[in-house]
């Protein structure tokens, strides 16, 4: 491996590492509450999907 690939690796170790969240319970969809914000994560998912069908199709 040279230089490069090594920095890029560890950049990238370093931005998507997990960090400790601390939040009161209920938050998602099933919840006792919801945030706009909680339904980002599945967004995401929904799109991914979406894409996935779409570049799967003959």
């Amino acid at each position: 491996m040279n230089k490069l690939s090594t920095r890029f690796i560890a950049a990238c170790a370093g931005l998507m590492g997990a960090t400790a969240t601390f939040a009161h319970d209920g938050h998602g969809l099933a919840g006792m509450h919801w945030h706009a914000t909680d339904t980002w994560g599945f967004v995401a998912v929904a799109t991914l999907v979406a894409v996935a069908i779409w570049f799967s199709r003959k």
